[in-house]
C-alpha cells in the first residue's frame, strides 16, 4: 500500500518560495541515512572490507567543512561505515579537485580486494577513482578510517567519468578525455591487475572520434561500459547522455588483443553489434542481463536470450527536455540489436515536471546479487526517487515499489528561467545514481546535498 508522508514545511528566499516535500513510498522502507556533510553526490559503490560493509561515494565539485579533520575540504570521496545499515557512519573523506560541480570533485569510485585481483597485495583493499576531470587515481583503503594514494594511474587530461574495472583480471577500461581525440570522453584500457604498476594497453572509441578524422559529426561521447570479464567476454559501452545515444557490444578478447593503433580499421574490428538510439534520448547505462529463461518462449529456438537494459539520462530541469527512460534491447542475435520495451515513469499523479528539478532517469544499480539477478533492477529517477522495476518480463518491465526521499534543509535548490527571464528556483529531491550491496540493501545518493539513503525492498 502507497504510504505518503507530508511535510509541509514552506522556505522563503530570493524572490519567491519553494516547498519542501516528504517521502513518499510503495514496498521499499528507509533503513538509514548519511548527510554526507551536504556534499553533492554522485556515485555510490559498496564492498566488504575485512568483516565491515563499506560504502564509497564520489562527489561533484564544491567545497564544505570536514569535522574529522577540522579543515573546508574540496569535495571528494566519502567513506562509510554501513556494516549497519541503520547507523551509517561516516569514516573519512578524500577531498578531490577544486571546483564547482562537473568541473571538480571526484565523482567516480570502483573499489578491488587485494585477494581478487591477480598481483594486488592480498591483505590490501583498493579503490580507483577519478579525480575530477584531471585523472585516475589508485589509493589503499585497506584501513578505511586511513586512506592513502598508492600512485596515479594517468594525469593530463581534459575529462573523466563512470570507468569500471574487472577485479578478476585487474583490467580498468578508465572514461578518459586526452588531447587529440575529438571528443570530450573516450576510454583507456589499463592493466590494474598490479594496482601500484598500472600499465598501459590502448586508446579506444567509436571511429569518427579518434584524432586525425573527417568524420562529422563525430559521434556522441561515452558515458561508460560495463563488461561480463573473461566469462562473457563483452563489453557494453553507453555513449550519449541525453540525446543521440549508442549502445555498443564490443568482443572483449580482441578490444585486449588488438592491433592498438586507434585507426578506423582497428576501431571497428572489435565491436559485434550495436543499437542506436534517436536525437532525442542518450545512453547513460548500459546494464546487461543476459541468459533470461522466459516461460513464454521455453519451447521456441532461441530460447534463452540476452538482454541490455539502456537507461538515458535527464539533464534539463522541469521537463525541458524529451523524457528520459529506460530502454530494454534484445542481444541474443548481438549482430542486430531489437529494441522490445520501455520503462517510464509517469508524471502524474506526483506532478514531477513541477516539483523542481530533473524529473527522468539517470542510471541502474551494476551489481546484481542473487536476489535481483534476471528479477529486478532499481533505477534513480531524480526527482521522483529510486523506482524498482520488475524484470522477470523484459518485454513487460513493470513497476514493483519506489521510495523517493524527504529533503531537509540541507537540500539544495535547482531554477529556472520562466518566459520573461526571471529565475523561478525550487527545492527538490535530485537520487542522483544508486548501487545494491550483496545483502541486498540499496544505496541512494542525492545530488542536491540530501545526502546517502538506505533502502530495503519488501514485496
Amino acid at each position: 500500500m502507497t504510504q505518503w508522508l507530508f511535510a509541509a514545511v514552506l522556505t522563503f528566499a530570493f524572490a519567491g518560495a519553494w516547498a519542501q516535500h516528504g517521502s513518499s513510498a510503495q514496498n521499499m522502507t528507509l533503513l538509514g541515512h548519511q548527510d554526507l556533510q551536504a556534499r553533492s553526490a554522485y556515485q555510490p559503490l559498496v564492498r566488504e572490507n575485512h568483516g565491515r560493509w563499506i560504502a564509497y561515494v564520489g562527489h561533484h565539485g564544491g567545497k564544505t567543512m570536514n569535522p574529522l579533520t577540522g579543515r573546508e575540504e574540496d569535495n571528494g570521496t566519502s567513506i562509510v561505515d554501513v556494516t549497519d545499515p541503520r547507523k551509517a557512519r561516516l569514516v573519512a573523506h578524500i577531498p578531490g579537485e577544486p571546483g564547482q560541480g562537473e568541473t571538480g570533485g571526484a565523482q567516480m569510485v570502483r573499489v578491488c580486494n587485494g585477494t581478487e585481483l591477480p598481483k594486488g597485495d592480498k591483505s590490501k583493499v583498493y579503490l580507483l577513482r577519478t579525480f575530477g576531470n584531471l585523472a585516475h587515481e589508485v589509493w589503499d583503503v585497506t584501513t578505511p578510517e586511513k586512506p592513502s594514494r598508492i600512485t596515479v594511474v594517468v594525469d593530463k587530461l581534459k575529462g573523466t567519468h563512470k570507468s569500471w574495472w574487472e577485479c578478476d583480471t585487474g583490467i580498468a577500461y578508465l572514461v578518459s578525455g586526452i588531447e587529440g581525440w575529438r571528443t570530450r570522453r573516450m576510454t583507456q584500457v589499463y592493466d590494474l591487475s598490479d594496482p601500484a604498476n598500472p600499465r598501459f594497453i590502448r586508446n579506444f572509441g567509436l571511429v569518427g572520434q579518434e584524432p586525425g578524422s573527417k568524420v562529422e559529426p563525430a559521434p556522441t561521447e561515452l558515458h561508460g561500459p560495463v563488461s561480463t570479464g573473461p566469462k562473457g567476454n563483452r563489453v557494453y559501452f553507453g555513449y550519449g547522455t541525453n540525446k543521440n545515444g549508442v549502445m555498443q557490444i564490443v568482443d572483449r578478447s580482441k578490444l585486449l588483443a588488438g592491433p592498438h593503433e586507434p585507426t578506423p580499421q582497428n576501431l571497428a574490428a572489435p565491436e559485434v553489434g550495436r543499437f542506436t538510439l534517436s536525437s532525442m534520448n542518450g545512453a547513460h547505462t548500459a546494464l546487461p542481463v543476459l541468459g533470461m529463461s522466459l516461460p513464454e518462449f521455453a519451447k521456441d529456438k532461441g530460447a534463452p536470450r540476452d538482454f541490455v537494459f539502456v537507461v538515458n539520462e535527464s539533464l534539463a530541469n522541469e521537463c525541458t527536455e524529451p523524457r528520459q527512460m529506460v530502454f530494454v534491447v534484445d542481444v541474443t542475435d548481438e549482430k542486430v540489436p531489437v529494441g522490445v520495451g520501455s520503462f517510464n515513469v509517469p508524471e502524474k499523479p506526483g506532478d514531477f515536471c513541477s516539483r523542481g528539478g530533473r524529473f527522468g532517469s539517470h542510471s541502474s544499480n551494476e551489481n546484481q546479487p542473487p536476489m535481483y539477478a534476471s528479477k529486478m533492477i532499481f533505477v534513480a529517477w531524480f526527482n521522483a526517487g529510486v523506482r524498482a522495476i520488475d524484470i522477470s518480463d523484459p518485454f513487460h518491465p513493470r513497476e514493483a515499489g519506489y521510495y523517493i526521499p524527504a529533503t531537509t534543509d540541507k537540500t539544495d535548490k535547482r531554477c529556472v528561467k520562466d518566459a520573461s527571464g526571471n529565475e523561478r528556483c525550487k527545492v527538490a529531491i535530485q537520487t542522483n545514481n544508486l548501487e545494491v550491496d550483496d545483502r541486498g540493501y540499496i544505496y541512494a545518493v542525492d545530488r542536491a546535498n540530501t545526502g546517502m539513503h538506505i533502502l530495503e525492498f519488501k514485496r
